[in-house]
């Protein structure tokens, strides 16, 4: 009989490298699946391939243990037998950055490349949730498809095409992106192990595959159906191509096959039909009950996204810049040692890792991970930092005397910035080399005088600032070529506002001695004891803590901004569950201590205390329905009558010329069970809002589906989420802060989750994490930021981005440099169009930057190279060089950008 339809089953193991259990636990049973494969792959010429879950860092993780099996994977690499590629991880998309997204991708990429084979599969089998623009990641990628199980409602009615978004009659649909761009999108219906454990006795086999073709069949379009030969952590079944030889006798009609996706897909492209479901943009199960999104994933531990906001600012936003700075002007760019900080941080960005989801043994080994590779990151911004500022002309602060202490200011975000720098400085020094006795230094450090000094720019014109006296500290050189050099030193803290430092440039000052009049000092920020003030903003604080702010340029007013919120959650890790009926506590109302705590030229702080109590945890109920695994969402328990303090301190910031206000929220946390958000009403009139995601401000409905039934519609967010309307708009920024929800209170109130903190893994089982309760200090920074309407185009969100990368300052002496104080090695200017990275590729050995259109309409980047550009080109995600770009002999082009395109560009100077 001619076979009707082909089964392909595709052999793999999804692989968490942590979770419930801890890393090095799953790294045992790794060794052992690998082996096992290899020795399967050894002596059954019919187990013909395995794919190895779409990451590469399996290979680094069984080769750490096997070192001496590295030739014998290389061959089954080579012979298409395990299949790689073309992750390095498998990350949780909205949780990790957009560069962070590409350099797992490229980094991939790279690592596959290495054993000549990479598997071209968009491979998003478990994301909790699929980010709007990896269709057109994959597409820069060479890539054409994408393959998920997750945020799509498949339908299987009578397989026809649905008309709902979000939703697919097939398994198989288009996916678009934002931009236009296209992939055929595969969905796991069924799960990605559908095809498990297939049985090799007649009888279980024929009422396994009587079920399991019915369930493909309810959806596929075509007569290729696919299954997934595995499952979490599943070992490899050995005697597949046995239950594969039973199947085809048993089904004649079906040509079963050991196959891989180059295969599958190959097939499946030959009988699509002409018509399939076009789904758009992001995919986060938005036609569901909304129980199972998974979304919360964002809020738990947040003290994890902190850490991974902090060690991705590092690398992308400041050491990568200054690097490239660097290696303009002459240093080697030290490629090698960037890998090894983005695999380090990487490695905590699994789906499981950085979604805050696994047991507490996981989440304390990836605070290590993080402190790694941010120290790489930070030892490269040093380095390149000092380089750099050995290249900036001082020379002019000569005038000033000998004694002036000259430092260097780097601005490394894509957009010119005004703001407080704060530096120490060492005004003296004396080496131990010196001969002098240490208790001698010391006095001598002492006797300095900091009085009769003033700040000047590279102009000689002097700036208001504040010192604060540091003492005596001590301190040492690490030189290249010779023995460590301690020394004792005098220090100082520099507080200014730096203006207009151009977009990845740099600004030179010093401290000089000088008996010119001090810089007068501007008129203070304070108005009062409970109000701030600049020229674009005015800040109020009532009597519950509560702001009022008003932009002075549209005149619109902001009220009851900044009010907490806390209701308990006896959900787990993964979704937020608040107790039937309960009513949520915030501090509206509460009397708060208000005083002011820093008056400067630059920048005032007014500083909030509520003295709070929450209740202290869940009640016994919940205790019971959580040993009992009973079903999160069903669960009845209520929090107890007890209470505990909860003491906020609320730190609001105006600068002077800052276009946000900035809140820095402390408190101690001393209950369980229940979550803390900061609540921000817009009364904007509209039913979407924006929010900040990878590669695209994705707009989103204020509204869930009618199929939506979870009283929670919680999103993902990076740098911000906005609310906007005719009459203005409100863009809340945050550093870490994952979480927010638009409330549908009538006044379309932001609210962000500030902690989660719960008492189990959830998922499967019973796993408690009472680390997840997240006990102890904690720290949250945000910017309220007020605009006329349109985020992208005012600056608001520009001014957001600004808000996650830390000004860089370097001390340096005075001397002769080959770049002024003003330098930029790049200046660019575009319409709604956001700065992402400044990097050197290894792949092609020149600098690349990347912008990405946060609109849907057509712009241009105006792009200033330079003298001494060799070649500039477009380029891809994978940093491939492309077409010629045209410049213009002062190195000037003009290159349109798309609606939400990615636009990558090469560039080679002399």
């Amino acid at each position: 009989m001619t076979a009707q339809r082909t089964a392909h089953l595709v052999s793999h193991t999804h692989w968490d490298r942590e979770w419930y259990l801890p890393y090095e636990r799953h790294h045992v049973r790794l060794i052992q699946l690998m082996d096992d494969l290899f020795e399967t792959l050894r002596t059954d010429p019919d187990y013909k391939s395995f794919h190895l879950d779409g990451q590469t860092i399996i290979l680094e993780d069984y080769l750490q243990v096997r070192p001496e099996r590295k030739e014998e994977l290389e061959r089954w690499i080579r012979e298409g037998r395990i299949r790689i590629g073309p992750w390095y991880i498998l990350q949780d998309a909205f949780l990790t950055s957009s560069e962070a997204n590409l350099r797992n991708l490229l980094i991939g990429h790279q690592d596959a490349r290495r054993y000549g084979a990479i598997e071209k599969v968009g491979y998003f089998p478990d994301t909790f949730g699929n980010i709007g623009q990896a269709p057109q990641m994959m597409k820069q990628a060479g890539i054409d498809n994408a393959v998920f199980g997750r945020g799509v409602k498949p339908t299987g009615f009578n397989n026809t095409v649905a008309d709902g978004d979000y939703e697919s009659s097939f398994s198989e649909l288009i996916w678009e992106g934002p931009d236009g761009s296209q992939v055929l999108g595969l969905l796991f219906a069924n799960w990605y192990s559908n095809g498990n454990e297939v049985p090799t006795s007649p009888e279980e086999a024929k009422a396994y595959w009587e079920r399991k073709l019915a369930d493909a069949e309810k959806y596929a379009s075509t007569d290729q159906l696919l299954f997934m030969n595995g499952c979490d952590h599943q070992p490899i079944q050995k005697d597949l191509p046995e239950a594969l030889r039973l199947a085809r006798e048993l089904y004649p009609d079906t040509a079963f096959v050991h196959s891989s996706f180059e295969e599958y897909l190959a097939a499946l492209q030959r009988s699509l039909p002409e018509r399939l479901s076009v789904v758009k943009g992001e995919l986060r199960s938005q036609r569901t009950d909304g129980w199972g999104t998974l979304v919360n994933t964002a809020s738990a531990r947040v003290y994890l996204k902190q850490l991974n906001q902090t060690g991705q600012a590092m690398l992308e936003k400041v050491a990568e810049p200054l690097a490239t700075f660097a290696a303009w002007l002459g240093k080697p760019y030290p490629h090698h040692l960037f890998t090894y900080a983005w695999k380090t941080l990487m490695q905590n960005h699994p789906h499981d890792s950085i979604c805050g989801c696994s047991v507490d043994e996981v989440h304390r080994e990836m605070i290590t991970r993080f402190d790694k590779s941010r120290h790489v990151a930070e030892a490269i911004a040093e380095e390149s930092k000092r380089y750099v500022a050995e290249a900036v002309d001082t020379s002019g602060f000569a005038t000033f005397g000998a004694d002036a202490v000259p430092f260097v200011v780097f601005n490394t975000t894509g957009w010119a910035r005004s703001g407080t720098v704060e530096v120490e400085l060492e005004l003296e020094r004396l080496y131990y080399r010196d001969g002098v006795p240490q208790q001698e230094m010391i006095r001598r450090m002492k006797a300095i005088e900091l009085s009769g000094r003033l700040l000047v720019d590279a102009s000689g014109n002097a700036i208001p600032y504040a010192m604060e006296d540091l003492g005596v500290h001590f301190g040492y050189d690490l030189p290249d070529d010779k023995f460590r050099q301690p020394y004792w030193a005098r220090k100082a803290k520099i507080a200014f506002e730096a203006a207009r430092v151009p977009a990845l440039g740099v600004a030179a000052y010093a401290i000089v001695r000088s008996e010119r009049a001090a810089a007068a000092s501007p008129d203070s920020l304070l108005r009062g004891d409970r109000a701030l003030e600049n020229e674009l903003l005015r800040v109020e604080i009532g009597d519950d803590g509560a702001l009022r702010v008003t932009d002075k340029t549209t005149g619109r007013t902001y009220s009851d901004l900044c009010v907490y919120e806390d209701t308990g959650d006896i959900g787990n890790e993964y979704m937020y569950k608040q107790p039937n009926g309960e009513a949520a506590l915030t501090t509206k109302g509460l009397s708060a201590t208000i005083r002011t705590v820093l008056d400067r030229p630059d920048r005032a702080t007014i500083e909030i205390v509520h003295d709070w109590h929450v209740p202290a945890s869940a009640d016994e109920r919940f205790e019971e329905e959580m040993r009992e695994a009973v079903y999160f969402p069903e669960r009845q328990g209520q929090r107890v009558e007890r209470t505990v303090p909860l003491t906020i301190r609320t730190r609001v910031s105006l600068r002077r010329s800052g276009k946000g206000v900035e809140v820095e929220t402390s408190f101690t946390n001393l209950a369980k069970d229940h979550r803390v958000r900061a609540l921000f009403p817009t009364d904007l009139a509209t039913n979407l809002h924006r929010a900040d995601s990878i590669f695209e401000v994705a707009a989103r409905e204020n509204e869930p589906s009618a199929e939506w039934t979870n009283p929670s519609y919680c999103h993902h967010q990076q740098a911000f989420v906005d609310v906007s309307d005719d009459r203005g708009g409100l863009t809340i920024a945050n550093l870490g802060l994952h979480e927010y929800e638009i409330v549908r209170d009538g006044r379309n109130t932001i609210a962000v989750t500030l902690l989660r903190a719960v008492a189990e893994l959830g998922d499967w089982g019973v796993f408690p994490t009472p680390e997840a309760q997240c006990l102890g200090d904690h720290k949250f920074l945000m910017e309220i930021i007020p605009h006329a309407g349109d985020g992208a185009k005012t600056g608001a969100y520009a001014e957001a981005y600004q808000f996650q990368a830390p000004w860089t300052v370097c001390q340096t002496g005075v001397h002769a440099g080959a770049v002024a104080s003003g330098y930029a090695p790049i200046g660019w200017e575009g319409d709604g169009v956001a700065f992402s990275s400044l990097k050197f590729s290894e792949e092609s050995g020149h600098a690349t930057v990347r912008w990405y259109n946060m609109t849907g309409e057509t712009s241009e980047v105006a792009l200033v190279l330079g003298h001494g550009v060799e070649r500039a080109y477009k380029s891809d995600v994978l940093e491939q060089v492309g077409d010629v770009v045209e410049t213009d002999a002062e190195g000037r082009c003009t290159l349109p950008i798309g609606p939400c395109e990615i636009l990558t560009i090469g560039v080679h100077k002399k």
